[in-house]
């Protein structure tokens, strides 16, 4: 969190301060005194919430997860007994009966590593093959609540967050299938943990119209292991599915930020900030070598807090995605539509418009809170974290954003439950969804995207 912003009471200051890496959008002061000034977008009528007292499920029968097995080398080794060196009558039966034992050992090996075989070859094809799913996943039931009125929608699966990786195809499927039915783009955070490939297979095993930009998250301090470690499971990814449904691939999520956070530094054209750069242009640039070598073209771009976005790391890639939100700017709900859209124009299209290469540039989050863990944190100083205020903010944001052709993923999918376990305050109150994937009691705009 910016140390610019305008000051917050105690409890607010002590959140911030412990903001994880998704949420900390820094500097918003700048804009503090253009709140509500020639701002185009204005509020929409109001609309009646509507209660889902059920969760929402849409796969026919049961759908359990496939397995995606890893497996080791396994060698044993077969030693004499003893016995067998015995020059006595009965050695004879002794091995009869000891061969018998060798062969049904080499029977069950063989079976095990025709099974080893077998799986790895399963689990590296595409899904529509697999008959552990059963039903027809692109035969679903639509909820006429919900409407494709978002540009895009941010989306972190259940499960994947490294190393206690547990994502199951299904509940991918069951999200792709919803998100479907919100917008036609998503975006992700990170490869780890099968991310790439359990999306694009999801997309496939359910025909739906949906591109997805995939990602890698590196760390700055790591001889580039995160990095390393994901671009593998995205090569393996587009491999296995293709690129029909990739719209591009971003690199990096508030790594300058971090790198400023973590080396003391403030401004991410500094000679910390272009320290930074230098790794995050590394990982760009091997990335685009990688996709080169594949024979993929693909757009190149990355992610970054509102106005920690590096010129030389800008120039250097397609697009740009800038988190961009009014809670953390203590904007209040009635201007925070207006806030954002001016924020977002003011700042990142305005910096991209300045570089040689003019990349595209889009809100990669916005939203508001629903919840809070504690008191001390359900308001970030003139408005509070309620549904009634998402609802005002989707009224007042997406069909206006539409409208004028701002591009935005909505912050976000789902509530993620780690996150209220791990922060705590609003962060994992995101979602229009509850985390059980119930429709929190909102009203979705209806208007195209």
């Amino acid at each position: 969190m910016s140390r610019d912003l305008a000051t917050p009471s105690s409890d607010l200051q002590d959140y911030y301060d412990h903001v994880p890496p998704a949420h900390r959008i820094s500097n918003y002061s700048t804009l503090s005194g253009q709140q509500g000034q020639h701002i185009p977008l204005q509020a929409a009528a109001s609309s009646s919430a509507v209660n889902l007292a059920e969760p929402y499920s849409d796969i026919p029968g049961a759908l359990p997860a496939r397995t995606r097995p890893h497996f080791g080398d396994r060698r044993g080794e077969f030693v004499d007994s003893p016995y067998v060196e015995e020059k006595s009558r009965s050695s004879g039966r002794k091995k009869w009966v000891l061969g018998g034992l060798i062969a049904l050992v080499v029977v069950i090996v063989v079976a095990i590593v025709l099974g080893v075989v077998l799986s790895r070859k399963s689990s590296s094809s595409s899904s529509s093959s697999d008959d552990s799913i059963s039903g027809d996943p692109s035969q679903f039931t639509k909820d006429s609540r919900l409407k494709q009125s978002f540009w895009g929608i941010a989306y972190t699966p259940e499960g994947t967050l490294y190393p206690d990786c547990g994502a199951k195809l299904s509940d991918v499927v069951t999200d792709i299938q919803l998100l479907s039915q919100l917008t036609t783009r998503i975006r992700v955070y990170g490869a780890d943990c099968n991310t790439t490939a359990l999306v694009l297979d999801a997309i496939q095993l359910t025909k739906v119209n949906m591109t997805v930009y995939i990602a890698n998250y590196p760390e700055s301090d790591d001889n580039g292991e995160a990095y390393d470690r994901q671009k593998s499971a995205i090569q393996s990814a587009i491999q296995t599915f293709g690129v029909d449904h990739i719209a591009g691939v971003t690199v990096g999520n508030e790594f300058i930020l971090d790198y400023l956070d973590d080396n003391g530094g403030t401004d991410p054209n500094s000679a910390v900030g272009n320290a930074g750069a230098e790794i995050l242009l590394g990982f760009i640039n091997d990335t685009r070598s990688m996709l080169s070598d594949m024979s993929v073209s693909l757009k190149i771009g990355n992610a970054d807090a509102g106005s920690y976005f590096n010129d030389m790391v800008l120039e250097d890639v397609d697009y740009g995605m800038a988190n961009v939100h009014p809670w953390f700017a203590n904007v209040s709900i009635d201007q925070a539509a207006g806030w954002t859209w001016n924020f977002f124009e003011t700042t990142d299209v305005a910096l991209a418009k300045s570089l040689s290469n003019d990349p595209e540039m889009s809100i990669a989050e916005t939203g508001w809170p629903t919840n809070s863990t504690n008191a001390g944190n359900e308001s970030n100083g003139p408005s509070t974290a309620s549904e009634a205020n998402l609802q005002t903010f989707l009224n007042t944001f997406v069909c206006q954003a539409n409208a004028n052709g701002t591009e935005y993923f909505f912050f976000e999918y789902f509530d993620e439950t780690w996150k209220t376990e791990k922060y705590g305050g609003v962060e994992g109150y995101w979602g229009l969804f509850y985390s059980n994937r119930t429709l929190k009691n909102i009203e979705i705009p209806d208007c195209s995207s």
